[in-house]
């Protein structure tokens, strides 16, 4: 019995730039088992958060089709696909995207009251995650008053709170020094093992990539 969650099916995609078509991917294909982490690497430029974008439904490709857990969400609509993203994606950018005038446990909690949850299960999830990230005599706090290394962690028990099938994250490093790096990679890999989540990243840190169970190279 197959454990793929994604598979994308010859997925091309192209921009317009001066005029022409920049295509970024062409007939890419690729296979994710459920569990398992994937790192996408390679120049910038050649497609990894495109691929990304495509993966969870943020973008749709030229031509292709992505089956998500069985279900090609390239069929899906616009709406359908917010539904599917908020219950089975989590997504961690390279900036935190923390909303300054909420707390942090407020934040936590935003994606799970979204989808409809009751603001007791919500809060009850996130403090769990408060607790599993290091910061929960911070639920009060602002994230302008958090380090970088600790929105981080917030941005990822975040895109947790929904117990997502799989995380995709798009550099999510980027800003942090090593010592930050390697806590939360520490943090990343003990939460999705906990929970069996497929991890999805773009990366060009090597403290990242060689922590994950497959790399990708995008030309």
């Amino acid at each position: 019995m197959s454990n793929t969650i994604i598979e994308a099916k010859e997925i091309s995609k192209a921009f317009e730039q001066n005029n022409s078509a920049l295509k970024v991917l062409d007939k890419f294909s690729l296979k994710v088992e459920k569990g398992e982490s994937l790192g996408l690497v390679g120049a910038s430029g050649s497609g990894k958060s495109t691929l990304l974008h495509i993966l969870c439904g943020l973008e749709q490709p030229d031509t292709g089709i992505v089956i998500f857990k069985k279900q090609n969400i390239t069929d899906l609509n616009s709406d359908q696909r917010s539904i599917f993203r908020n219950k089975e994606v989590g997504f961690v950018y390279q900036f935190h995207h923390l909303l300054s005038e909420l707390s942090t446990l407020e934040n936590i909690a935003l994606p799970a009251l979204l989808s409809g949850k009751t603001s007791d299960q919500a809060y009850l999830k996130s403090k769990e995650l408060l607790d599993q990230i290091g910061l929960k005599t911070k639920e009060n706090n602002s994230p302008n008053e958090l380090s970088g290394g600790e929105r981080q962690r917030v941005a990822i028990a975040r895109s947790m709170s929904n117990n997502p099938s799989c995380l995709i994250m798009d550099e999510p490093t980027g800003n942090l020094d090593s010592k930050n790096v390697k806590n939360f990679m520490d943090m990343l890999k003990d939460m999705t093992s906990e929970n069996g989540t497929t991890l999805i990243i773009a990366t060009h840190d090597q403290n990242v990539s060689s922590r994950l169970d497959r790399l990708l190279s995008l030309e």
